[in-house]
């Protein structure tokens, strides 16, 4: 490290210790003065407060709902800062390409700021523009707060989250958003994707003015989702565009696979009749075996049934070591006992949701980062229909998409085709069962069987089990000489007794032999016990005799 970035290093410590100690964090931090801390910390911390809004797994819900409530709106680059970013872009200056770019930005955040331009032909456009130098300043951050994590006590936040994990998905990240060429194609993408939506719009891109740095994309005019007023005015049924908001959005999660991840108002608007999706800067995915699997716990959740919602867990969660089954079904039992009586449309889908993660969190199951963008888009979707539709429900018109979507594309001929050829497999495996049964007797009376249990039983109940063992045995050899005897009978060899071959007479005197020998041996052990529990009694009440 050179002389100039430990200096910068120290300075910006510096910076940070100053913070901490205008907000008295010895006293101890609330939600709220959590929030205040990263706000005043700058871009870095921001972003990371955005992160962990997504991580109920991690914090607790209280603390998520506050860090969703950061503010996305930062003290703006100067208009030369401006300039200087568009001429490092384009290698030229900015207006042998725009004919007019606004000083007051649209916008500004944490990572960059949007500018309303006019390009040489008249077209209006927006402008991202990112921040100055950001990429090296955050860099710089997460640097010192890795540094911060390696200095904390085992016991502490360090040993229950794994912070270093946090901070590497922050900056993965926020390097994502910081490449807007990686936005300009998940506008693309998004646009493909819902090209067949009439209801369903997105900027149109300019590529030739798009770079690392700068994006360059169709001027939206339109109205903020949550601007009442303004719809209303000009004739929008606003259930309508709620309806048709949650049901784009279902698409996006459990069609595509691909859905905008911080769906807040501002990155809704309407426009033309059209829900025009902005800011794909961060947008989430979902491989095919997780949208079946939220799609068997959403079903699991309308039917009340535990069962399926916890193997839907089991297989989304990921766990250093495995939790305990018993806690992880008493507490979705415990969650859903608050919907056990209520109907479909009467399930708040976003609460549950944060509830069911509260749940992982407990048995300390780690969510996939696809599932905790899900859980805070659905809280934003959430919102925005409690705001300008509340009398509608999210989990409603959910279902009614996916039903549909079921009737669709089902290819019943093949879904019996399939059963078909489920159940021929079960039928061919029952058929070996018995098979199966014997080489595993045979191995174990060989004593080339290991069945590695771990069992913490009384010497009674591993008696039992020794005897149950033997018996089950010995029933089995005298079943197979029942059967042998009685094929031997059927045939006209030699010798005979009593007119029958003397092998099968033989057989036959062996299975009486073993049957008396465990009837007799039950018998005495029976009598012994009964002697046994007598003479107990004796000693420990003389006087019963």
């Amino acid at each position: 490290m050179g002389r100039q970035e430990s200096q910068e290093y120290k300075e910006r410590l510096k910076e940070m210790t100053g913070v901490l100690r205008k907000h008295n964090i010895t006293r101890g931090v609330s939600p709220e003065k959590l929030r205040l801390i990263l706000e005043d910390l700058g871009p870095t911390f921001i972003k990371l407060g955005q992160i962990m809004s997504m991580h109920s797994d991690i914090l607790p819900k209280r603390y998520c709902d506050e860090m969703m409530r950061l503010r996305s709106e930062v003290a703006p680059m100067s208009f030369p800062e401006v300039e200087e970013v568009l001429r490092e872009a384009y290698g030229c200056p900015w207006k042998e390409i725009f004919k007019k770019i606004e000083e007051l930005p649209l916008g500004s955040a944490s990572i960059a700021q949007v500018h309303k331009a006019v390009l040489k032909d008249g077209e209006e456009v927006v402008v991202k523009i990112q921040r100055k130098e950001i990429y090296d300043k955050m860099a710089r951050d997460i640097g010192l707060l890795h540094r911060a994590v390696k200095l904390l006590p085992p016991v502490s936040l360090k040993g229950m989250v794994d912070l270093d994990m946090v901070l590497d998905e922050l900056w993965a990240v926020t390097r994502e958003e910081m490449n807007f060429l990686t936005e300009a194609s998940n506008l693309e993408e998004f646009a493909r994707r819902n090209k067949d939506i009439v209801f369903v719009g997105a900027p149109k891109m300019y590529h030739e003015y798009t770079n690392r740095y700068v994006l360059v994309m169709e001027y939206i005019d339109g109205y903020a989702v949550d601007d009442k007023e303004n719809l209303l005015r000009d004739g929008y049924d606003l259930e309508e565009v709620g309806i048709k908001l949650i049901d784009n959005y279902i698409k996006q999660v459990m069609d595509d696979g691909f859905f905008h991840a911080d769906p807040h108002p501002g990155n809704v608007k309407i426009r033309g009749g059209k829900i025009i999706w902005i800011d794909m800067g961060m947008m989430g995915r979902l491989t095919e075996r997780d949208r079946e699997l939220i799609g068997n716990a959403v079903e699991g959740i309308a039917m009340s049934d535990i069962g399926m919602i916890q193997d839907a867990v089991m297989a989304l969660g990921d766990f250093k070591e495995p939790p305990d089954q018993s806690c992880l079904y008493e507490g979705i039992s415990n969650l859903l006992s608050q919907y056990g009586t209520a109907d479909m449309g009467s399930i708040d889908i976003a609460k549950v949701t944060m509830s069911l993660m509260e749940v992982m969190k407990e048995n300390k199951i780690i969510m996939p980062h696809g599932l905790t963008m899900l859980a805070r888009g659905l809280t934003h979707m959430e919102g925005v229909l409690a705001d300008i539709a509340p009398e509608l429900n999210m989990v409603e018109i959910a279902s009614r998409h996916m039903a549909g979507k079921m009737l669709k594309e089902k290819d019943w001929k093949q879904e019996l085709k399939n059963s078909g050829k489920t159940i021929y497999r079960s039928f061919h495996k029952a058929i070996n069962i018995p098979s199966l049964i014997s080489d595993i007797l045979q191995g174990y009376l060989k004593g080339q069987t290991k069945i590695n249990l771990d069992l913490h039983a009384s010497m009674e109940l591993e008696r039992l089990l020794r005897r149950l063992v033997r018996n089950v045995v010995m029933g089995l050899w005298v079943m197979a000489l029942l059967i042998s005897s009685s094929i031997i009978c059927t045939t006209n060899m030699k010798p005979k007794i009593w007119g029958i071959p003397a092998l099968g007479a033989f057989g036959y005197l062996i299975a009486f032999a073993i049957v008396m020998y465990v009837f007799l041996k039950h018998i005495f052990r029976e009598n012994r016990k009964d002697l046994h529990r007598i003479d107990k009694n004796s000693c420990v009440n003389p006087s019963f005799l």
